[in-house]
């Protein structure tokens, strides 16, 4: 902090300034912007900072940068102005006067293979999504404004028409083997989309209907997350990830369930659900899994809390675990009720087969899922009964609710 008082008092900004409009050095660059980053992790300098309107405004210039490491710089001061919640606004309405910035991102998230720079972006577009809904709003309605973008020389050159939503996936893509934060921060932005009509809608109505960030999302649950050969404790550590996708996907399922409803009342004719989304075993056997495991770790955490009672530190951290793992199974509960509903003869014979349904993940479903999917699971049975009257009788006595009255 002695240092960063020191760089200000000698009016470091000021120089820097005329760094960035003089120097072509890209690593001078990257330095001057990296030193105002450092700068700005002490609150009183942060405001000074922010406060200078062409300081505010040279620096967002910066994102159309065609140098990954001064980019990175960039992305990294912007993120320490956004979490200062004393300048946070001053930067989130310079970026939303600022149409240039929502190309750069765009720009970097389709089209960048640095997974650090990447990161970093998106925990700018997470946090500006979370702080500001009418950008989020502004960017997901947006095409392009044809702006100034990224060029190894002085002239300009126009962007594509880019898309939030495909940037996003494309960027996921590329973080998703290498980084798994960053995987967390991309999927928490989607989830954020999802919180506004105009953000489902996006997700949904895109060229290809929404099958690519389905067939991502579906793809990371069904044979990357939380896998049979892991062990249980897992899903604490993949517990936000994994809600995040959940509850796009619940999203997605939601949204396109009532397009086809209304699509088949208008036609009179029947379209099966399966054409639009993958609805098969894995995912329902993948959602049952997770719930499964949180079971396990629930019955570990009861044991845990009782053996350290008088931890008092211990047990703030358990409650805290408790509380996102509560939310997760709530998302987990909320899909998997929906997609019960949309089983078919065939399919539930298909899980049978392949071992995805039996009395034990049954049990372990209908016990999550009552009272509150009572409907839900009804419906389930009745297909059940038809594939495997049996099991479904088995299940009625384990679950006396459920028996069917005359």
């Amino acid at each position: 902090q002695d240092v960063a008082l020191f760089l200000q008092e000698f009016n470091a900004p000021d120089i820097f300034m005329g760094v960035f409009a003089k120097s072509k050095c890209p690593r001078l660059t990257e330095i001057c912007v990296g030193i105002l980053g450092n700068m700005a992790c002490f609150q009183d300098i942060c405001m000074s900072i922010s406060k200078d309107e062409n300081l505010g405004q040279v620096l967002l210039q910066r994102l159309c940068d065609s140098d990954s490491p001064t980019l990175l710089e960039t992305s990294r001061l912007l993120l320490t102005c956004l979490s200062q919640p004393e300048v946070a606004n001053v930067w989130v309405e310079r970026i939303r006067e600022n149409p240039s910035v929502y190309d750069c991102v765009c720009f970097i998230m389709s089209s960048s293979t640095n997974v650090e720079l990447l990161v970093k972006v998106g925990e700018v577009v997470d946090k500006l999504f979370d702080l500001d809904e009418e950008l989020m709003l502004n960017w997901i309605k947006n095409g392009t404004c044809q702006s100034v973008g990224p060029s190894v020389d002085d002239s300009p050159e126009e962007l594509p028409d880019f898309k939030i939503v495909p940037c996003i996936l494309e960027a996921a893509k590329q973080v998703r083997s290498d980084n798994p934060e960053g995987l967390d921060v991309y999927m928490h932005i989607l989830q954020l989309l999802t919180t506004v009509d105009e953000g489902i809608q996006a997700i949904v109505q895109a060229p290809d209907g929404g099958k690519e960030t389905w067939s991502l999302l579906y793809d990371l649950v069904c044979h990357e997350l939380c896998q049979p050969d892991d062990p249980p404790i897992i899903v604490q550590e993949q517990k936000t990830l994994l809600a995040s996708i959940l509850s796009v996907l619940s999203a997605m399922f939601a949204s396109q369930t009532e397009q086809e409803y209304t699509k088949m009342r208008k036609s009179n004719v029947e379209v099966p659900f399966s054409c639009y989304f993958i609805l098969d075993m894995p995912l329902i056997g993948s959602l049952i899994r997770i719930l499964q495991y949180m079971e396990s770790c629930g019955k570990r955490s009861v044991d845990n809390s009782k053996e350290s009672e008088q931890q008092e530190t211990g047990r703030a951290d358990l409650n805290e675990e408790d509380f996102h793992l509560k939310i997760l199974k709530d998302i987990c509960c909320e899909l998997l009720s929906n997609t019960l509903q949309e089983l078919t003869k065939e399919n539930t014979l298909e899980g049978l087969q392949e071992g995805h349904l039996n009395e034990q993940t049954c049990s372990c479903a209908f016990q999550n899922l009552l009272p509150l999917y009572f409907a839900s699971v009804e419906s389930f049975l009745e297909v059940l009964r038809e594939a495997d009257q049996t099991l479904a009788d088995n299940l009625e006595k384990r679950f006396p609710s459920l028996k069917v009255h005359a």
